[in-house]
């Protein structure tokens, strides 16, 4: 199984969820690390966008931090997701606002959490069983509807 961890490219380190991904067995691992150090898992500091949607084509489950661009970037392409918020009082972030993104993710079907108690390679196991919520992306219809708007001006 294939497994893509992005961490982002917040400017803060987040080693939790580095020392989780080295506690991963029997799979196959790319971590797209930011500014966290990263040693003895195969990595990369930063890619460009079609590289990191190339990762995200290619992964069977996605490991992500809890910021919405990376979530969705991995719905959208109907992968199977699991997300650990940065949490302030690491310093892995200013506030807890990825805790509150990743709960309402989780709370609506479409994700699975790691939280600070969790087993990486339980959760892993429940998501290779996992069935999420289709994710659908409105944005083409909201577009549509706003130039209509603009056009009747």
């Amino acid at each position: 199984m294939k497994i893509f961890v992005t961490l982002g490219t917040q400017d803060k380190a987040f080693d939790r969820l580095i020392a989780e991904a080295k506690k991963i067995k029997g799979h196959d691992i790319f971590i797209q690390n930011g500014y966290t150090r990263c040693d003895g898992i195969d990595h990369l500091d930063y890619m460009d966008q079609d590289a990191f949607i190339k990762h995200i084509e290619e992964a069977d489950i996605v490991i992500t931090h809890g910021g919405v661009g990376s979530i969705l970037s991995a719905l959208k392409k109907h992968k199977k997701v699991i997300a650990c918020a940065r949490l302030k009082k690491y310093h892995e972030h200013t506030n807890d606002h990825q805790l509150e993104i990743v709960t309402k993710f989780k709370d609506e079907g479409y994700i699975l959490a790691l939280n600070e108690d969790d087993d990486i390679n339980e959760l892993i196991e429940k998501a290779i069983h996992f069935i999420p919520k289709e994710y659908i992306d409105h944005q083409s219809d909201f577009i549509q509807k706003l130039d209509d708007y603009i056009s009747t001006l």
